[in-house]
């Protein structure tokens, strides 16, 4: 029960950002699971697989809670989610799929440098000058695979790089964000369809696993988050989110870091 607690705690703040920043919470959420984890002596080769999968299955449920908010609002522009989502998709499975034969320090040393540049350009907040227009077809497919298998190694919808680059493209900054957690929903469903299969075989995994998925952290993750995701929405639209957005960078990287420093 305490452990419980502990993931419906952990789902409550993630919602919140996850409204508030249209991220799915990955970042966030998988140095906390994987500290979790290992506190609960979970599979202790397969902490970081399993903290990335079981954060990845979150997404569907903390972004889904987000969007609907969001789509109120007027703040999903479905067209963007349409021509940009099928890259993100396929970068997604591609990464996930094979998560299985990545090494789990290599994992977290991968997502440890991700998160840091991430936090970043949360923190810095610079806005890129607007270009006219979306790329094309082509070259948007590009753009969207490798945002996805990004995703895919920290377990996160891609907000933290498909903001930047739709407003890079004119699209208002309040759109983005609607528009950003929309597209992690179909990545998020894939990404975890990868991870279930990745680690459907792995022995010694908990016996309430699902592939790498860990459905009792699941479940309290998705207790806490979708009462608090739409709330964060409607923040997202009534103030000003630069403060909030700066500690948020700051606690990313209090969180790579210790990431980095457990299996350095």
């Amino acid at each position: 029960m305490m452990w419980f607690v502990a993931y419906v705690m952990t789902g409550a703040v993630v919602g919140v950002f996850a409204g508030l920043l249209g991220i799915g919470g990955g970042m966030t959420l998988v140095p906390v699971l994987a500290a979790v984890f290992a506190s609960q002596h979970l599979a202790p080769d397969h902490v970081v697989h399993m903290a990335l999968a079981t954060s990845m299955a979150s997404i569907i449920f903390t972004s889904g809670a987000s969007v609907r908010e969001h789509w109120k609002l007027g703040g999903v522009d479905f067209s963007i989610v349409k021509r940009m989502a099928p890259g993100m998709v396929v970068g997604s499975l591609l990464a996930t799929v094979a998560s299985a034969w990545i090494a789990q320090r290599t994992l977290a040393l991968s997502f440890a440098i991700i998160v840091y540049l991430g936090a970043t350009q949360i923190l810095l907040n610079r806005k890129p000058a607007a270009a006219r227009t979306l790329p094309g077809p082509i070259p948007l497919l590009a753009v969207g695979t490798c945002i996805g298998v990004v995703c895919g190694l920290v377990s996160a919808g891609g907000a933290f790089l498909t903001i930047p680059f739709m407003l890079w493209c004119g699209v208002p900054l309040r759109t983005t964000i609607g528009t950003a957690a929309m597209i992690g929903i179909p990545v998020a469903v894939v990404g975890t369809i990868g991870y279930l299969i990745s680690g459907w075989h792995v022995p010694n995994l908990p016996p309430d696993a699902l592939g790498f998925i860990s459905v009792s952290a699941l479940f309290g993750l998705v207790c806490g988050s979708v009462v608090t995701a739409p709330y964060g929405a409607r923040l997202a639209h009534r103030l000003p989110v630069a403060t909030i957005k700066r500690v948020f960078a700051v606690l990313l990287y209090a969180l790579a870091t210790k990431m980095l420093v457990t299996y350095i």
